[in-house]
C-alpha cells in the first residue's frame, strides 16, 4: 500500500522557508509529501533542498497541456503559511495559480485541508479576511488562526515572531482531519 500523499503549499511570507519542519514531521507520520508554491512563495523556500527532502519537483505553475503531472494526486493538503492575498483569493474561487487551483478543487473533492494563515494587524482587519476564513471554515476547511494559535503582529515585525509558527500545530491538524475523512469514507 502507497503512502498517503500530502500537498503542502506554500505561500510568500517569512515562515516558508521553514516549511522543511512541517514536511519532515508529515513524513514521519507517514505521508508522501509533495511540495507547492505560489510564485511569490517560491522566493522564499530552499528549491533543491525541498526536491531532494520530499524526492518530487517543487511546482509552481500550471504543467503545458498534454504533458504528464509530475506529482501523485493529493489525499490532503495544508496552506501554510497562508497569505491574506491567497486566502480572499481562495474565498472568491480564484485559480489564477496553481496552488489556487489545487485549494479550489480541494473543496470540491472534500479533501481534508488544513490553512495556517501568517498576516499582521494591519491586514487581519481588512473586512473581507475574516469573512473569507469564516467562508473557508464553513467550507470544511480548518483554518488554525486566532491568538490562541499565533499571535497577529504589527506591520513590518513578522519576522520577529517566526519561531512560533505553529508547524507541529498543522501536521496534527491534518491528521486528524485525514483519520475523520477515512473513517466516513469506510
Amino acid at each position: 500500500m502507497s503512502a498517503r500523499v500530502l500537498y503542502v503549499i506554500v505561500c510568500g511570507a517569512p515562515p516558508a522557508r521553514d516549511v522543511g519542519l512541517l514536511v519532515r514531521r508529515a513524513q514521519d507520520d507517514g505521508w508522501d509529501v509533495c511540495v507547492l508554491t505560489t510564485p511569490s512563495g517560491r522566493k522564499f523556500v530552499d528549491v533543491a533542498d525541498l526536491k531532494q527532502l520530499t524526492g518530487h519537483p517543487v511546482r509552481s505553475d500550471y504543467k503545458n497541456p498534454g504533458e504528464p503531472d509530475v506529482l501523485p494526486s493529493p489525499d490532503a493538503i495544508v496552506l501554510a503559511p497562508a497569505t491574506v492575498n491567497t486566502i480572499n483569493k481562495w474565498g472568491a474561487g480564484i485559480c489564477d495559480t496553481l496552488g489556487l487551483g489545487v485549494l479550489v478543487e480541494a473543496i470540491g473533492k472534500r479533501l481534508p485541508i488544513v490553512a495556517v494563515p501568517f498576516t499582521n494587524q494591519a491586514h487581519a482587519a481588512h473586512p473581507a479576511f475574516p469573512e473569507n476564513i469564516a467562508k473557508l471554515r464553513s467550507w470544511g476547511v480548518t483554518v488554525l488562526s486566532g491568538p490562541d494559535v499565533y499571535p497577529l503582529h504589527e506591520p513590518g515585525t513578522g519576522s520577529q515572531y517566526l519561531d512560533l509558527f505553529p508547524w507541529a500545530l498543522a501536521a496534527e491538524a491534518i491528521d486528524t482531519q485525514a483519520l475523520k475523512a477515512e473513517s466516513h469514507e469506510s
